[in-house]
């Protein structure tokens, strides 16, 4: 059972999806819950089917204290690196919450310290804390649903299945058909590649 990291404090859980992704942004999304939420089928995103997923999203966001979900796209990716985007994508979703949280629960081992307010990092928090827990729920649902938008674009990669993950099948299509305004440049894109023409 996932649990609370204080019960009088207005915590705010992040995390981020999509960090290991060839194609398309790393979204992070923070939430506060209400004091006494609970729901049994809270868990790491990871661990739940896409229909448990969706009815979470809703139930998150319609109980929510507040919430946010921010993407940082591949262009700024590539700029910054991946790891720097991913705490901009959390530190984003945090500003533009409506409820300042007094307290940062992240998912993970390292954060870039979020200006005047604590901050703990959990290591695979997502299935520890529900605060944790719901943010992994929020960042992948509004991922996945970008880039099933952005497969109608491009649907010779599949997004709309592999999420823009290096699935074979994704690194074929690279191969095949060469790369997309939304792929990262700066990672490795086929598994064999030394140069790409870009």
């Amino acid at each position: 059972m996932l649990k609370s990291y204080y019960k009088d404090i207005f915590e705010a859980g992040t995390d981020e999806a999509g960090r290991g992704c060839l194609a398309g942004p790393v979204t992070a999304a923070a939430i506060i819950l209400p004091e006494g939420f609970s729901n049994s089928t809270l868990n790491d995103s990871k661990q739940l089917s896409h229909s448990k997923r969706d009815i979470l999203r809703e139930i998150l966001e319609h109980e929510a204290v507040s919430f946010s979900v921010c993407h940082v796209f591949q262009e700024e990716i590539d700029e910054i690196n991946i790891l720097n985007a991913s705490f901009l994508a959390m530190h984003r979703a945090l500003d533009s919450m409506a409820k300042v949280p007094s307290f940062i629960l992240v998912d993970g081992n390292r954060f870039k310290p979020y200006p005047n307010i604590d901050h703990e990092c959990i290591v695979k928090g997502d299935g520890k804390y529900m605060s944790i827990a719901a943010a992994s729920i929020l960042a992948k649902t509004h991922r996945d649903e970008y880039m099933a938008k952005i497969h109608e674009e491009f649907p010779m990669y599949n997004w709309k299945k592999n999420k823009g993950y290096p699935t074979r099948e994704h690194r074929e299509a690279i191969k095949e058909y060469g790369i997309s305004p939304y792929h990262r440049k700066s990672f490795r894109l086929l598994a064999e590649q030394l140069t790409l023409d870009i």
